[in-house]
């Protein structure tokens, strides 16, 4: 089978490649570099399927010119599928699918990496030595031992960040619809959202994006947390409001805030746009602040996790080829769940953007 694979850089075409050699070269794979939309759909022509990466756009009119192409499967590189009009797609008849878990302690681990980096000013304090500065002036951390932590969504990521902060001694609150019995057996409580906004000293987002998690975070949950609390976001960019954000830093409510993930990061990351003038003044604004460590959507970044994804994407797609059906298919009866974060102040689901491209993080 044909497999147009976009938004694709060196290291990950190598590793597809070795995934699709060790499964005995079933399908040929083509590279594009450019990111997959409506305008880009065209170079799919004699494609059976794409594989679009996190900041692609495949919207209804993208999947209509994908299917006039005789594109019938969308294979996408990763967990989350906001970025697909899965409706669209069903209607068109175009499956999805998705690699539903493929290092869920990279992420985890990474969001600690953030965490600690920011409590004991690690970004800074490498700057300062490297100017041959040794003073340890406004470097001053907090223990993590004996802290409250809430974890937004304790799904495979959620709970192997709940894992690593039990091993620190943090006390552990969770809000999810979804309640897992390890969490509580961590010795973790699951509460309502107000009360974890509250009660906890750092936060850490790993919950789908959809139409009710959208700007999840925004002022009027800000305004409920703990002055100076610890925000970490490396689960979807738009489920914070960067502006409410800034507000939040500028006054001081947010004390720490660490991103992975930006609501506008499609023209930004994974690009080296080193010699050129950042357009985005939002984001401009968010790297003037030196309690404010931003990486560029790399929390999957691991080994591990790329050679998982890849095998994952090329069994997707050997099934498909099979059966007609991916081994991860993504389906809106089966994957919509509702979601209890609208406690948190948000407008009405009505008042949102409208989307059928819902996500679901592992």
């Amino acid at each position: 089978m044909i497999v147009a694979i976009f938004s694709t850089k060196r290291y990950e075409r190598n590793v597809l490649e070795e995934a699709n050699a060790a499964a005995g070269s079933p399908h040929e794979l083509r590279f594009f570099e450019a990111h997959l939309d409506r305008d880009t759909a065209a170079l799919a022509q004699g494609a059976a399927a794409v594989c679009p990466f996190v900041n692609d756009r495949v919207d209804r009119e993208t999947l209509s010119k994908l299917s006039s192409r005789g594109v019938r499967l969308v294979a996408l590189r990763g967990a989350g599928f906001n970025n697909v009009d899965v409706a669209a797609a069903e209607k068109i008849g175009i499956a999805v699918a998705r690699v539903p878990a493929y290092s869920p302690e990279a992420v985890a681990e990474h969001a600690v990496a953030l965490m600690l980096a920011l409590n004991r000013k690690i970004h800074r304090a490498y700057a300062r030595v490297r100017e041959g500065n040794f003073s340890l002036d406004g470097l001053l951390g907090f223990d993590f031992h004996g802290k409250t932590v809430g974890i937004v969504g304790t799904g495979r990521i959620g709970m192997a960040l709940a894992r690593i902060l039990t091993g620190f001694g943090c006390r552990l609150v969770a809000s999810d619809p979804i309640e897992d019995p390890q969490f509580t057996d961590l010795g973790g409580r699951y509460v309502p959202m107000d009360e974890l906004l509250a009660s906890s000293e750092v936060i850490s987002l790993h919950c789908p994006l959809d139409p009710r998690t959208w700007h999840l975070i925004g002022a009027a949950a800000i305004d409920r947390m703990k002055r100076g609390v610890m925000l970490i976001n490396t689960s979807r960019g738009a489920v914070v409001d960067t502006r409410a954000l800034i507000k939040g830093l500028k006054s001081g409510k947010i004390g720490y805030l660490g991103l992975d993930v930006y609501e506008e990061e499609a023209d930004l990351f994974f690009e080296d746009l080193s010699e050129q003038v950042l357009q985005d003044d939002v984001f401009a604004r968010l790297l003037t602040f030196p309690n404010v460590l931003v990486t560029g959507h790399q929390a999957f970044f691991t080994r591990e996790a790329m050679v998982a994804i890849a095998e994952t994407t090329i069994a997707n797609l050997t099934k498909f080829e099979r059966t007609g059906h991916p081994l991860h298919e993504v389906r809106l009866d089966r994957h919509v769940r509702r979601s209890p974060y609208q406690a948190c102040g948000k407008l009405p689901v009505s008042a949102r953007p409208s989307s059928d491209a819902l996500a679901l993080k592992p």
